[in-house]
C-alpha cells in the first residue's frame, strides 16, 4: 500500500450552503460515472488518491480551493452521489463524529460486494491501519479529525483524511494497489505549502534502524526502560561515594505515566512480530510511540528522520521549482482526464460551462 500525498490548507470555518452542496453532489456523480464507465473503478480510485486530480475536482465542485473545506465537501458530495449498487463503489466515514462509522458502514456492504469475512477484516484493517500511521508514525503537530474510506466491489480501497492544528489542515492521501508496507516509505507523492521545521517521520527509510530497535526495546521488556524515562529520586550530594553526573537523561517533555508503562507491557506480553503490529496495539499512541524511538537513539544511536515528508509545493507540485519541480506531463495528463469527464458528465450546458471554468481557473494558480 502506498500513500499517494499529503496537502496542506489554511484552516477555514463554515460549510458549503445547501444550494451550493445540492449542484456539488450532482456534478460529483456525473465525473464519478463517466470516470467509472470509460476507464474503471480502479482508474477513478487511482484518479481521487491523486492530490493534486483532488484538489482540482473539489475546485471544479465549486467549493473555495484553497480551504481545509475542500476536502470534507467533496468527500460528503461524493458520498451522497455515489450509489455502491449502480458503481460497485463504497464511501465510508467522513468529518467527526461520522468517520467513527466507517467499519460498521465497511460491514454493512459486505452482502452488496459479496465480499467474504476475511476480505471485510483487511478493509476495516486498512481503514484503522491508516489513521494511526498518519497520526502517530508522522509526528507532524496536526490531528486527525476527518477519515474517509472508499473501497469497491473487489476490496481495493482509497483513503482520504485531514487533520489540523490551529492554522492549517493537512490531508493524507491512500492507494491500496501498490501495497508493501504501512509503516516505511508509504508516500508515492506528498504537497504543501507549509514544511514544518521538525517532524517525527518514523515512515521513512532513514528510520528504519529506529523501528527495528523500538521493536526490540519492548520485546526486551519495557521496565528496563524506565531509567531512562522517569528521573531518579534526588540524593543529598554527601550520599554519593563520588560525585558523578545525574543518572537521568531528561529526552521527554514530560515522563511517561503508569497507565502508559501498563500498554508497554501489554505489548511485550504480546511480543508483535513487527512494527507494523505493534503500532496497531490498542493505546499505542504517538507519545508511546515517541519515546520507543527517543530511546532507540539515546542508547543505540539510531537517528530517525525529523523532516517533514514533503515532496511538492501545494500549487501543482511546485511550478516556482520548490521544493521539487513540477511534473509537468503528468499533471497536464491529470486535467485532462478530469475536463473530459466534466465534457461527457450528463450535465446542463450552464453547469458544463462553469466546471471548466473553474478547473481553468484552477489551472491558472
Amino acid at each position: 500500500m502506498k500513500r499517494t500525498g499529503i496537502v496542506n490548507l489554511p484552516l477555514h470555518g463554515g460549510k458549503a450552503p445547501r444550494w451550493l452542496f445540492d449542484r456539488m453532489v450532482k456534478l460529483a456523480g456525473g465525473i464519478t460515472e463517466v470516470l467509472v464507465y470509460e476507464y474503471g473503478q480502479e482508474e477513478f480510485l487511482r484518479r481521487i488518491s491523486d492530490p493534486y486530480w483532488f484538489q482540482a475536482f473539489s475546485c471544479v465542485l465549486g467549493f473555495d480551493w484553497h480551504s481545509s473545506g475542500t476536502t470534507t465537501t467533496a468527500c460528503g458530495a461524493l458520498k451522497v452521489a455515489i450509489d455502491p449498487e449502480e458503481y460497485g463503489l463504497k464511501v465510508a466515514g467522513g468529518k467527526g463524529r461520522t468517520s467513527r462509522r466507517t467499519l460498521a458502514e465497511i460491514e454493512e456492504t459486505s452482502d452488496l460486494f459479496t465480499l467474504s469475512t476475511s476480505e471485510i477484516e483487511k478493509l476495516k484493517y486498512s481503514s484503522k491501519m491508516s489513521a494511526k500511521v498518519d497520526n502517530n508514525c508522522v509526528q507532524d503537530g496536526y490531528q486527525l479529525y476527518h477519515h474517509c474510506f472508499i473501497f469497491t466491489e473487489r476490496g481495493d480501497w482509497v483513503v482520504i483524511q485531514q487533520s489540523m492544528n490551529d492554522y492549517y489542515a493537512r490531508r493524507y492521501h491512500w492507494l491500496s494497489d501498490s501495497v508493501e508496507s504501512f509503516v516505511e516509505e508509504p508516500h508515492v507523492g506528498i504537497c504543501c505549502d507549509r514544511k514544518e521545521k521538525t517532524v517525527l517521520d518514523l515512515t521513512s527509510v532513514d528510520s528504519r534502524d529506529t523501528r527495528d530497535i523500538s521493536l526490540d526495546l519492548i520485546r526486551d521488556d519495557p521496565k528496563n526502560l524506565v531509567k531512562y524515562l522517569k528521573p531518579s529520586k534526588q540524593k543529598q550530594l554527601k550520599e554519593f561515594a563520588e560525585f558523578s553526573m545525574p543518572t537521568h537523561h531528561p529526552i521527554l517533555n514530560t515522563d511517561l505515566s503508569k497507565r502508559d508503562m501498563e500498554v508497554l507491557q501489554k505489548a511485550y506480553e504480546i511480543q508483535p512480530e513487527n512494527y507494523e503490529e505493534l503500532v496497531y496495539l490498542k493505546g499505542m499512541g504517538p507519545k508511546k510511540i515517541r519515546a520507543l524511538a527517543l530511546i532507540s537513539d539515546l542508547v543505540y544511536g539510531t537517528h530517525p528522520s525529523w523532516k517533514d515528508p514533503v515532496k511538492y509545493s501545494f500549487a501543482h507540485g511546485g511550478k516556482d521549482g520548490f521544493p521539487y519541480p513540477v511534473d509537468r506531463e503528468v499533471y497536464d495528463t491529470s486535467i485532462q482526464t478530469l475536463a473530459d469527464a466534466i465534457e461527457g458528465a450528463k450535465l446542463d450546458n450552464k453547469d458544463r460551462y462553469y466546471a471548466i471554468k473553474r478547473l481553468r481557473d484552477f489551472c491558472k494558480v
